[in-house]
């Protein structure tokens, strides 16, 4: 398939330094600088969101890198302003590329009355002009057909199970655990790649935010537990999971988080948890406490986006960056 010309990032203020990052990975992939359009997204006095291109994108494939994580709402609408700006400026292709896709986790209704978000964010980015989407570890993986565009979804666990291949070295005592049993395919899917055991915490939710009961399904005495989920918010059930597995008799308890998102006490409880350790990725940009919190390590996505997004605008296989064997090399030296 013949190529477009070269592809051109733009970001938003969302997370400037993965931004910087993934064009840092596409120059050094290609040999040749890719570096950010020249562009502000800034505010009016009454917070409205302006937009300025400052270079010529008329024909281009375009790559929108931003996440709408925290503050949800500005990002999402600093996405929507920039895809209309480039639209407007005849850009050929425009690709949002959202590590962290927010508002996922209202993707149906649970009761009466309550709205699906994620339809409906789905339904503005494509509105919007956005022809495509690159983004991980979306919170429900039927979100894809929401949108009537093409929606790349990568995985965090390939990264991952070279990170756990790394840092566990002797691996017979290792258990992978699914914080609930919504979870249990993602953890699965770990667990068969470092070929690990799984186990299971279910957990009976009262309401939003509090945690009614907890059981371990699976014998978990004297094994390294690594929890497995996608999103991390107050870090509530993560760390009360934690102390679940160590009263049925773990012998240590770490966690793998795709989405760092660890809002409100959330830095707090795990640094006094009886986690060891937390990994997460930069999908979302961490403020300080996070990367200063002695048990909270962050794991790069930048060469998998970057790698990425050269596969989209060549017309080759992103599903090739599923395999361990294809992400090994990219992630050499790295993790």
């Amino acid at each position: 398939m013949p190529t477009l010309i070269e592809p051109k990032l733009i970001s938003g203020n969302a997370n400037l330094p993965l931004a910087t990052a993934i064009a840092k990975r596409m120059s050094l992939y290609r040999g040749m600088t890719v570096g950010l359009v020249n562009a502000r997204v800034e505010r009016f006095n009454d917070q409205e969101i302006f937009v300025e291109v400052y270079e010529n994108v008329r024909g281009e494939d375009m790559f929108i890198l931003q996440s709408t994580s925290n503050p949800a709402n500005d990002n999402l609408m600093e996405l929507l302003i920039m895809a209309d700006a480039l639209r407007r400026s005849s850009a050929a292709r425009i690709t949002a590329v959202i590590p962290y896709f927010g508002y996922a986790r209202q993707d149906r209704r649970t009761k009466a009355r309550t709205p699906i978000t994620a339809k409906l964010v789905a339904n503005m980015i494509a509105e919007a002009g956005i022809e495509r989407v690159l983004t991980m570890d979306l919170h429900a993986t039927q979100i894809q057909g929401f949108f009537d565009i093409p929606v790349d979804n990568l995985y965090a666990s390939p990264v991952f199970a070279l990170d756990i291949l790394n840092q566990f070295k002797d691996m017979s005592d290792v258990m992978v655990v699914s914080p609930d049993v919504g979870g249990v395919a993602r953890a699965r899917e770990l667990a068969k790649r470092i070929n690990a055991p799984l186990s299971i915490v279910d957990k009976r939710r009262e309401k939003a935010g509090e945690i009614a009961e907890m059981t371990v399904i699976g014998d978990v005495t004297g094994k390294r537990c690594i929890i497995v989920d996608d999103i991390c918010d107050t870090a509530g059930t993560l760390c009360k999971a934690a102390e679940v597995l160590i009263e049925n008799g773990a012998s240590e308890v770490h966690s793998y988080i795709t989405h760092g998102v660890l809002s409100g006490p959330a830095v707090e409880r795990i640094t006094n948890s009886v986690m060891k350790s937390l990994v997460i990725t930069d999908s979302i940009n961490a403020p300080e406490a996070v990367r200063n919190a002695p048990n909270i390590r962050i794991v790069p996505t930048a060469p998998m986006f970057a790698q990425a997004i050269l596969n989209i605008w060549n017309g080759t296989s992103v599903s090739s960056l599923f395999e361990t064997e294809t992400l090994g090399p990219i992630y050499e030296g790295i993790l």
